[in-house]
């Protein structure tokens, strides 16, 4: 290709093709007082000389009234929705309110997160990866119509509606996080996204006979019995009650500090006098940070006590139930519901209760309400004759 100048217009050149079409150009000065080029196009598309003497001096003339002509050719800045999830996750692990979990359920039904992207001491984690999600994809691109989609697709998939409403939640949370703290200019495509309607509230707590029943089942399993009794005592959700460590252990005042994985924090949860022997003589071997259920300074994983666990909790209270029948079925969560239950049954305040769950709202707890014995009757009926 060889480039001459035009004989008739002042920074228009001629680039002789190899095919022996002409390709138009100019030259120009942009902003910064250097010359720069742009190609307008070829004959053979029908330009010219004079079409690119005009151009040039639109260009020339929309510099100088402070537009840039370039900018619809400028390569757009891309947002990924993988950079969004690692903005929020990197930011909830500084407020030490970073779920694993939710890391976990992002990289299985999104794109790619490493946790050692979030923290470094999250190196022994293992994460799925979602290679074909929209965690690739522009922010900018992504449409309700792709939010509704994915909807759709975990629907068929065979996920419970509360399954998907909390991982459309979870897409939602990591964009308005964005939006809000980062200046993310954007409108969120989760917004107006109808969540699918539940009916699926766990009403299943155990008696006082079944859980003396499950406890005297267990208590020859050294690792399961100190997981139901914590469960039962203090109502701490699975992952919390195996991150207990010998440390969280007062002893004197029959408590024990629990970590809230899922909202973020800490809060203090109670034992009985006569566990209190059992735990002293347990925990009396091991150092402060091994872990009070497994006894090891590594924490048991989650799937070993689920192993362990659910084909006794089968076996005791879920035969001839259906395996999607969540409202009656005993599962280890129901542990956690039971406390709250039996709290409610013996007539503790509902304050006390949402202090001792750790709920995050008084509505969480007010489920266990109608649990509560006469509901206020007596005093009632008591109000005018004191």
């Amino acid at each position: 290709m060889s480039r001459v100048k035009s004989k008739k217009y002042h920074g228009v050149y001629l680039n002789h093709l190899a095919n022996g079409d002409i390709s138009y150009s100019f030259t120009y000065k942009n902003d910064l007082g250097k010359l720069a080029r742009v190609t307008v196009g070829k004959k053979s598309n029908g330009i010219n000389e004079k079409f690119t003497h005009l151009r040039r001096a639109e260009h020339i003339n929309k510099i100088k009234n402070g537009v840039d002509p370039l900018q619809h050719k400028k390569k757009k800045n891309i947002i990924k929705l993988d950079d969004l999830a690692k903005v929020y996750f990197e930011d909830k692990d500084s407020e030490n309110k970073a779920n694993i979990k939710q890391l976990q359920r992002y990289n299985l039904y999104f794109g790619t997160v490493k946790p050692t992207d979030i923290n470094s001491k999250y190196v022994n984690i293992k994460v799925n990866s979602n290679s074909s999600g929209l965690g690739k994809e522009d922010i900018n691109s992504i449409t309700k119509e792709d939010i509704t989609k994915l909807q759709k697709a975990l629907l068929r998939y065979g996920k419970a509606p509360k399954t998907v409403n909390g991982i459309i939640q979870l897409l939602t949370a990591i964009i308005n996080h964005n939006i809000k703290e980062k200046d993310l200019n954007i409108t969120n495509p989760c917004n107006g996204i109808k969540r699918l309607k539940t009916d699926d509230k766990r009403e299943r707590y155990l008696s006082l006979e079944e859980v003396k029943h499950l406890v005297d089942k267990v208590r020859n399993h050294t690792v399961l019995y100190h997981f139901v009794k914590l469960a039962l005592m203090t109502g701490g959700r699975l992952q919390s009650i195996l991150n207990i460590q010998k440390k969280d252990i007062n002893l004197n005042g029959n408590s024990v500090t629990i970590k809230d994985l899922k909202s973020g924090g800490t809060y203090t949860g109670f034992f009985d006098d006569d566990y209190k022997v059992e735990l002293a003589e347990h925990i009396k071997h091991l150092r402060a940070n091994d872990y009070v259920v497994g006894g090891d300074s590594k924490q048991l994983p989650s799937r070993s006590l689920s192993r362990w666990l659910k084909p006794i909790l089968d076996k005791l209270f879920n035969a001839g139930l259906e395996a999607d029948d969540r409202k009656n079925r005993v599962v280890i969560h129901t542990l956690r519901h039971t406390f709250a239950s039996q709290l409610a049954i013996a007539g503790v305040p509902i304050l006390t209760i949402k202090n001792l769950m750790h709920h995050a709202d008084i509505a969480q707890t007010m489920r266990y309400a109608k649990l509560a014995p006469n509901q206020g009757i007596d005093a009632v009926k008591e109000l005018y004759y004191r």
